[in-house]
């Protein structure tokens, strides 16, 4: 990561001769311009710049989207200003001469947007700052890599891709040996980029790969995710290839996108461990229930694509069950750790989940449970897929109607911002409600 002055002198030696100014939209997705060095040293550090508010406001076509209180043709869709954080400057060596700032969103007089999915993380660090604590998390992303362009892919409808791996290759060093330069390449790239790279493995799916990253704070790492995410896409495309984070790209095992978190003290101090007495302190299991009770009706900001809830599926790793237990992976929540170490892991998300929202969903989830001091269910022990427990919601439907009710989200979020993102869910379901599916056709066209 550099300094404001580190930068400003790369850019006069001509080391750098591009700024992306970016953040993270409702879909996850990296969006904001592309400056020239000096531009940026002369205009928009002191001042910043700005962006039409529609980009909270389309759906993953960028068409815009009629409904949203923030951005209309009604009101002229106006601008949002790009305010830098600063202490995000950070390299890209996989765009050579190029540095990334990323952004918070903030209206005019300098109100921040509520909606943007930064905000809404900041938000809930902010409650759980009030209370003496700091929030930790790490994503573990998985990937599937296709020796398949982007292009290709595209003029293909998405058929007949090629897997860079043909069989299921989960932790076989041969099997990433075979993917090796351009894990070894995104590794690099990234910790160029100022994340901290622990190691890359083998998944189930054909050319199914994770790339795991040290947990940081939450801001950090669901800025770092949003980076990653964007960087090993752009990677994949320099060389041909393509990857996809999509839920579930096929019949077999989908991404997912499991993220541990754990509260510490804002002095570092242990919250979820009594060291004393060797076990978990009764804070960390409030924190569980908290989340646990609030699965169903934030699953929404977990699994927030129509596409998403086909991963949902017995047997497959992916959870259904509203359960938890310790270093279980049946669960929804898998314990793990101790002492430092202790955390929980949400194995609800898959590759599409925007970090942001996620995160601020478990934490909203565990302060709740805290706040209220709600008892922790017995662990599950055995198979939780044939336990009999509640499951999550099966379609984007119904987690919708579910976060509609949520009475816990109104309170944590904002009438806006729940109103915002029922909308988004609104609009993908009405575009796939419109939609003839392949599956239609091949059932359909001759047969009925």
């Amino acid at each position: 990561m550099l300094t404001v002055d580190e930068l400003r002198s790369a850019i006069d030696l001509g080391d750098i001769d591009t700024v992306i100014l970016a953040f993270t939209d409702m879909q996850g997705r990296l969006q904001g311009k592309l400056l020239h060095g000096q531009f940026f040293l002369d205009t928009v550090l002191d001042h910043g710049t700005e962006g039409c508010n529609y980009l909270l406001a389309v759906d993953v076509e960028m068409n815009t989207v009629a409904g949203y209180d923030i951005s209309s043709w009604d009101t002229g869709y106006g601008d949002m200003v790009f305010e830098l954080d600063l202490a995000t400057i950070r390299r890209l060596p996989h765009r050579p001469g190029s540095v990334m700032i990323q952004c918070d969103l903030a209206l005019e007089d300098g109100t921040p947007v509520r909606v943007s999915p930064r905000s809404i993380l900041r938000g809930q660090v902010e409650r759980a700052a009030a209370h003496g604590w700091k929030a930790l998390a790490g994503t573990e992303l998985e990937f599937i890599l296709f020796d398949t362009s982007y292009e290709n892919a595209w003029a293909s409808g998405y058929r007949e891709l090629a897997p860079a791996n043909q069989y299921n290759v989960d932790y076989s060093i041969l099997g990433s040996a075979r993917v090796e330069p351009i894990l070894r390449e995104i590794r690099n790239a990234m910790y160029g980029a100022g994340l901290n790279v622990e190691s890359a493995k083998g998944e189930c799916n054909l050319g199914q790969h994770e790339i795991a990253f040290k947990y940081d704070e939450v801001i950090t790492t669901a800025d770092n995710h949003s980076v990653y995410k964007t960087a090993a896409k752009d990677i994949a495309q320099q060389r041909g290839k393509s990857i996809t984070f999509m839920a579930k790209p096929n019949a077999r095992e989908g991404n997912s996108c499991h993220i541990h978190l754990s509260l510490r003290g804002l002095d570092d101090a242990l919250v979820f461990w009594d060291h004393a007495a060797g076990r978990r302190t009764p804070l960390y299991d409030h924190f569980v229930a908290g989340v646990l009770a609030t699965m169903r009706e934030f699953t929404l900001l977990y699994a927030p694509n129509i596409n998403s809830y086909k991963r949902f599926v017995k047997g497959s790793f992916a959870p259904t069950a509203v359960a938890w237990g310790l270093d279980n992976r049946t669960c929804s929540i898998r314990l793990v750790g101790h002492g430092p170490s202790a955390r929980l892991e949400n194995r609800l998300p898959g590759g599409d989940v925007n970090p942001y929202l996620a995160i601020a969903a478990m934490l909203a989830g565990g302060l709740h449970g805290i706040e209220h001091e709600l008892p922790l269910e017995p662990q599950m022990l055995g198979s939780a897929y044939e336990s009999g427990a509640p499951t999550v919601p099966a379609t984007l439907r119904d987690a919708r109607e579910a976060f509609a009710r949520s009475a816990v989200a109104a309170e944590a979020f904002g009438d806006d911002v729940v109103k915002h993102y029922l909308h988004y869910a609104d609009i993908e379901i009405a575009a796939f409600d419109a939609a003839v599916t392949d599956w239609e056709l091949r059932r359909g066209f001759e047969r009925l």
